[in-house]
């Protein structure tokens, strides 16, 4: 889990870094003008709440920062991923997750390694996003396995044997 997340992570930074900055942080009309730098944000964001939240076993991740820094700034994008990279792996523990449902305050038991696991699952939704936006903007070859779950590409395996 932590090796997928990880990994993942690294094959993102290395798709950053060719990404031009001026695409980064440009809105795209096929992602309902958001950016590739939003959706990086997104990303980071929830992995940092959970991270952060740790100590604690307290995570919310509506109550995330918000930082458009990282959506502008592909340097300190590429930087906060690092910290992720570096951090993330943990012993597990009982976390209890609050979410905002209708202006209510609702708080779920769950642990650290599901939390990792739904990051991990996030992530990858939100790299089939930015896929489209690099597409549309570049003709940066990217890997078949970018925004694709790992169930996926096994079951691809399996049905081209």
């Amino acid at each position: 889990m932590f090796t997928s997340s990880i990994q993942t992570i690294e094959q993102f930074k290395h798709i950053l870094l060719e990404l031009p900055q001026e695409v980064y942080a440009q809105s795209c009309s096929i992602l309902s003008n958001s950016s590739i730098g939003q959706h990086t944000r997104h990303i980071i964001e929830l992995y940092l709440c959970l991270i952060d939240g740790y100590t604690l076993a307290d995570v919310s991740y509506d109550r995330r920062e918000r930082n458009r820094r990282i959506e502008a700034e592909l340097p300190y994008a590429i930087e906060l991923l690092e910290r992720i990279q570096e951090e993330l792996e943990k012993p597990n523990k009982p976390i209890k997750v609050t979410y905002e449902l209708g202006g209510v305050d609702t708080i779920l038991d769950s642990n650290y390694y599901r939390e990792v696991m739904y990051n991990l699952e996030h992530t990858i939704h939100h790299h089939a996003l930015i896929k489209v936006g690099i597409q549309h903007f570049t003709d940066i070859n990217l890997p078949e396995s970018f925004g694709v779950a790992p169930s996926t590409l096994q079951f691809r395996q399996t049905c081209a044997q």
